[in-house]
């Protein structure tokens, strides 16, 4: 009698010990697809959602404010030869855009750009806003002056287009006549080249053989 029940006791272990051997197994199996499974889920949840982080964390201090961008727009908009205006501050940079008069020149609008950069002085002090200083990055500032709107000729000759430039790095301005080439000879080469090629690609599909072919296929 109690070799019957120490032989049942026996299986009975056995069976407990396997049934445990089992699971773990199972778990130990399922573990990583469980593991992928979540991966794969969050990934498909997070699609589409940008990944946001803060590049300039300790750096922009003081922070250009909103009521500051209304106060360089208004007067800016009250300059001398300012047509229409508006600014944007993003990423670290203002930009600041002013349309003059469609004869104004490209001296005219360069003036104009160092009048809004004084304007926008008055407002926003150099030294602390678009200056780095103790290796803290502070905002960079764009000045456009344009005589011709988008949808205007851009690609005439009277169009003039002119960008100042103070990047936190720099020490002062920088103005750019960015409608103009700063080497007239290459820009003229190379509108030639493109005049030549357009010639070379007509005169091509327009040859003899392509003729041919265009009738052949009526």
């Amino acid at each position: 009698m109690n070799k019957k029940r120490k032989e049942t006791v026996k299986k009975s272990y056995r069976s407990r010990r396997t049934t445990a051997v089992f699971w773990i197994c199972l778990v130990l199996v399922l573990l990583p697809f469980a593991v992928l499974g979540w991966i794969l889920f969050s990934a498909a949840r997070d699609t589409h959602t940008p990944v946001l982080g803060n590049r300039y964390k300790g750096d922009l201090d003081p922070a250009i404010t909103t009521e500051e961008i209304k106060e360089i727009d208004t007067n800016v908009a009250a300059a001398d030869g300012v047509e229409s205006e508006f600014s944007n501050l993003a990423t670290g940079t203002l930009r600041v855009y002013a349309k003059v008069a469609d004869d104004a020149t490209a001296d005219t609008a360069a003036a104009t750009a160092q009048n809004i950069y004084q304007i926008v002085s008055q407002t926003l002090d150099p030294s602390v806003y678009f200056t780095q200083s103790d290796g803290k990055k502070m905002y960079d500032l764009e000045i456009h002056v344009y005589n011709y709107n988008a949808d205007q000729d851009r690609s005439a000759d009277s169009f003039v287009y002119v960008i100042g430039t103070k990047t936190s790095s720099m020490t002062d301005p920088l103005y750019e006549t960015v409608s103009q080439a700063k080497s007239p000879e290459l820009a003229a080469k190379l509108e030639q080249d493109v005049a030549d090629r357009k010639a070379q690609e007509a005169a091509a599909s327009a040859s003899p053989a392509a003729t041919a072919g265009t009738q052949a296929a009526q």
